[in-house]
């Protein structure tokens, strides 16, 4: 369907195409009242994919209305749920294309805004980026330019934050589906002057995949969501432990009380810590062998095209060296491979 077809012909100042003046008319007009449904949605989506020349403001503008109807807007509110995935991804894929410059920042802007997302959204923004790498070419929304067949710094950055978004189902484990698809990745741009940054991102995501652990040092922002999610999942809820502590207001003519309750707080917090390290060491003993299955699952990836490359030459080195047991048939490839390494 055109945009004359479905009667949007009429909110340009020119047919053809969205200038500066049209989406500062939509700022102020059309999208005034800062509520974006359903209809309007499909509106944007639709000028997006039927108007050919549009300004760099669209761009922009896109983004940000799409991403508040979605994560914002749409129930339920600060997720994207399994319909509401569906639904975008068929609005995306209506023309047979992605566009770089907005519908694929689109995409990372949506995980990274949501509290949870599908695992099907994940992958499927995943396939576009690598699909993007292997044969897209044009402007990112960033401004930096997609180069065919190769992984640029802003590609891999792109990536970075699909995999480690706060809104991906498996925000802290990579899962298959996501491991698979940045090892075709990785196959089908070997031998091209790829950014060192992918190199290392393959590696500590697939050994996060087969070690179930998070293995690598994460971004700053991750790292600051771990530790939100603990305080808000962990057992020993230390913000409790103050608030409780008030509740006694006999106390308060008690010598001492306030240097005694911030000694149990600060005790508290303590045990609280030491009880999820804890948890945390056992989890990785469990969890950093690779076993059997696992090692099957990487011999068929490495075994593909024949070719060891050096990322997954990197990707073995790794294993060996973090892994408290890794299993023979694996064990007799790292052997062959890392032998004059």
């Amino acid at each position: 369907m055109t945009v004359e077809d479905a009667g949007f012909a009429g909110l340009l100042e020119t047919p053809g195409i969205i200038s500066p003046m049209d989406v500062l008319y939509f700022r102020g007009e059309v999208f005034r009242d800062g509520i974006v449904s359903q209809n309007e949605a499909e509106t944007l989506f639709s000028l997006n994919s039927g108007v050919g020349e549009k300004c760099t403001e669209w761009n922009q503008y896109f983004v940000e209305a799409a991403t508040l109807y979605l994560v914002d807007q749409a129930e339920p509110r600060g997720h994207v749920s399994v319909a509401n995935a569906q639904w975008l991804i068929d609005c995306l894929k209506r023309d047979g294309r992605i566009e770089p410059a907005n519908e694929l920042e689109l995409l990372v802007k949506i995980l990274d805004r949501a509290q949870s997302s599908p695992e099907m959204l994940v992958g499927f923004a995943l396939n576009v980026i690598a699909r993007a790498v292997v044969d897209g070419e044009g402007p990112l929304a960033d401004g930096n330019e997609l180069g065919k067949g190769v992984i640029c710094a802003a590609e891999v950055e792109m990536i970075r934050r699909v995999l480690y978004a706060f809104g991906g189902d498996r925000a802290i484990s990579i899962s298959r589906t996501e491991a698979e698809i940045l090892f075709e990745l990785n196959e089908k741009t070997a031998g091209a002057d790829n950014d060192p940054a992918w190199r290392e991102l393959f590696v500590k995501a697939i050994a996060n995949y087969l070690m179930a652990v998070s293995t690598n040092r994460a971004p700053s922002r991750t790292e600051a969501i771990a530790r939100e999610e603990w305080l808000e999942d962990t057992d020993a809820d230390v913000g409790a432990t103050l608030i409780g502590a008030f509740t006694g207001f006999g106390e308060l003519l008690s010598k001492g009380f306030f240097e005694d309750l911030f000694d149990s707080a600060h005790q508290q917090t303590e045990k609280a810590w030491a009880e999820r390290n804890a948890r945390m060491q056992a989890d990785m003993a469990l969890a950093e062998p690779v076993t059997d299955i696992e090692a099957e699952w990487l011999i068929d990836k490495l075994n593909q095209d024949g070719i060891i490359d050096e990322s997954e030459k990197a990707l073995l080195a790794f294993i060996r060296g973090n892994s408290s047991a890794i299993a023979p048939a694996l064990e007799s490839i790292i052997d062959q491979n890392l032998a004059s390494a």
